[in-house]
This record gives C-alpha cells, sequence and structure tokens, in this order.
C-alpha cells in the first residue's frame, strides 16, 4: 500500500513537470501492406462529410514517436477541414522494419502509402523528424507532393552539434520518462485519478525501441537539405517553435527564408509543442495548412 501511494505521488510530480494532454476518442485504424516495403499501422479520417473533395494531408510523425502520438492533440481539429492520413514510420510504433534505417525509405513509404490508397496531390505536413522525412517525400515524388507543412524543422544539424546531442537527449529522456511511468500505471491500475488516466499515450511512447530512436537519430544528424530545398516551387508553411531546444529558432527561420513560396506562424513553445503545447501549436497548424491549400495549382485544390 505505502509503496502505491509512493507511486502515486511520483506519477502526480511527473505529471505536472510532463502533463500529457487526455486522449479523446481516436478514429479507427488498421495494418496496411506496402507491397515489397513492410506494414504499417495507419489511420485514414476520409473526406468531412460537408466536404468530399477536400484535399489530403499525410501527416509524419517525430523522433521516438507514433503518428497517433504525434499528431492526436490536433486529429479532430484537422479532420474536419481535411482528408487524413497519418501512419507510424519505419522502425517507429507499429511502422516497417528493415536492415538499416534511412530518411530515404521513409519518404519513399509515403509514396507507398499514396498509391495503395490511391491519393495524388497530398499535402506533406511533417513534425521535428517527419518533416525532413516530408521534404525528402517532395524530393523524391514531386508528382506526389503538391504542398507541405513543416513544424518544428531544420535544412540541417550542425555536425558534431549541440543540436544533434539534445535531440537525442530529448528522445531518451522521452522514453525514460514513458518507460518509468508505465511501471507506474501499471502499478496504479484500478487506483489512477482520471485527470491522470492517459495510459495509451505512454504506451505509445513505449512502442518504439531505444535502438531504433539511436538509429533515427543518427540518420537525423546526417540529413541536409540546403543545397535543393531552393528548387521546392510548391506552397509550403513553416510553423516555428520559438523556444526549441533541439531545433533552434534560427534554423527554422533559415529553412523558411530558403523556400520559395512559404508562409510562416510563430508560436512561443518548445520542440515537444505537438503534444505538451498543442493549445499553442494547433491554430498555428491549421493556419498553416490553409495557407497552404489556398495557394494550391489549380488543378490540386478542391
Amino acid at each position: 500500500m505505502r509503496a502505491g501511494l509512493l507511486g502515486d505521488v511520483a506519477l502526480r510530480t511527473a505529471s505536472r513537470l510532463a502533463h500529457i494532454p487526455a486522449v479523446a476518442e481516436l478514429p479507427a485504424g488498421r495494418m496496411l501492406e506496402l507491397p515489397g516495403r513492410g506494414r504499417t499501422y495507419l489511420v485514414d479520417t476520409g473526406p468531412p462529410p460537408d466536404v468530399p473533395d477536400a484535399p489530403t494531408l499525410v501527416l509524419l510523425h517525430a523522433l521516438a514517436c507514433t503518428g497517433l502520438l504525434t499528431w492526436y492533440p490536433s486529429l479532430a481539429a484537422l479532420a474536419r477541414r481535411y482528408r487524413v492520413v497519418v501512419f507510424d514510420q519505419r522502425w517507429h510504433g507499429a511502422g516497417p522494419r528493415s536492415a538499416t534505417f534511412r530518411l530515404e525509405d521513409c519518404a519513399d513509404d509515403v509514396a507507398a502509402v499514396a498509391g495503395e490508397l490511391g491519393l495524388q496531390d497530398v499535402i506533406a505536413v511533417g513534425y521535428s523528424m517527419g518533416s525532413l522525412v516530408a521534404q525528402l517525400a517532395w524530393r523524391r515524388h514531386p508528382q506526389l507532393v503538391s504542398g507541405a507543412v513543416f513544424a518544428a524543422s531544420t535544412t540541417s544539424f550542425a555536425r558534431p552539434g549541440r543540436e544533434a546531442r539534445l535531440l537525442a537527449g530529448v528522445s531518451t529522456g522521452i522514453g525514460r520518462l514513458a518507460e518509468w511511468r508505465g511501471r507506474m500505471l501499471a502499478e496504479l491500475d484500478g487506483h489512477l485519478p482520471a485527470e491522470l488516466d492517459n495510459r495509451w499515450a505512454y504506451h505509445q511512447f513505449r512502442a518504439t525501441s531505444p535502438s531504433a530512436i539511436t538509429a533515427a537519430t543518427a540518420a537525423i544528424t546526417r540529413f541536409d537539405s540546403s543545397g535543393w530545398i531552393t528548387g521546392m516551387h510548391v506552397p509550403t508553411a513553416v510553423v516555428i517553435t520559438r523556444r526549441d531546444r533541439a531545433i533552434r529558432p534560427a534554423r527554422q527561420r533559415r529553412l523558411a527564408a530558403l523556400l520559395p513560396d512559404a508562409t510562416s506562424y510563430e508560436i512561443d513553445a518548445g520542440h515537444a509543442a505537438c503534444v505538451l503545447e498543442a493549445e499553442r501549436f494547433t491554430p498555428a497548424l491549421l493556419a498553416a495548412c490553409a495557407s497552404v491549400v489556398d495557394r494550391l495549382p489549380a488543378h490540386a485544390r478542391p
């Protein structure tokens, strides 16, 4: 009993330090086979009932997360306006497995998912690692990606650099916190206060192994789009996290400056804004997506 009480106190303390929003009802998902590439867990909301020709957003998640874990605080608001497709990327959650982790393979998975769903002219929306994948998806499949939104993004990381170490540290810390919280949740099962009943989110954190996080972090630190991103002549928008210590705001602003047709939206938030500061992030994300849709070429507009 004493251990349970101590665990309850510790859990409450950790919740104040790293609050994760309550999880609302999530749309149903399914496993999708990508021929020759593996399987992934996918959610496809379909178009909103009153907008049957709504644009399609393909949401690409952050390092050490799953698709739903990165995007669940914003998902309902997006699904009211767009068809939303979100899936677990390679080596993350229930995403495809391969001998090595390459961001290029993640970008090709985007095209494979689109092919299986019969999608054309998608808007790639990426957060942190997902934003790098979104850049590569446009470069490798320009006929598919008609616009893009990049959040907490950059063209490259300093090597060897403080940012890469911070990014790895953030990911490792999230994993350790999730593991610790998971043990506490198991101990307190059936006695957890309603405001802390967010087991789903912590289980999602634990769905990506530490070795996968390490491999993905190494690939991220080698990424560099600065030599070709200026050729991205499709509508883009950048959501800049102004208190970001993993990807400095100056790097995010540089990405926006290099893009030929970008709008920028700055929020007073840190690197985990998509979940921990969703009340700031979601409105900026909606504005960024609307900005891209308003500037789509005629053939890609609803």
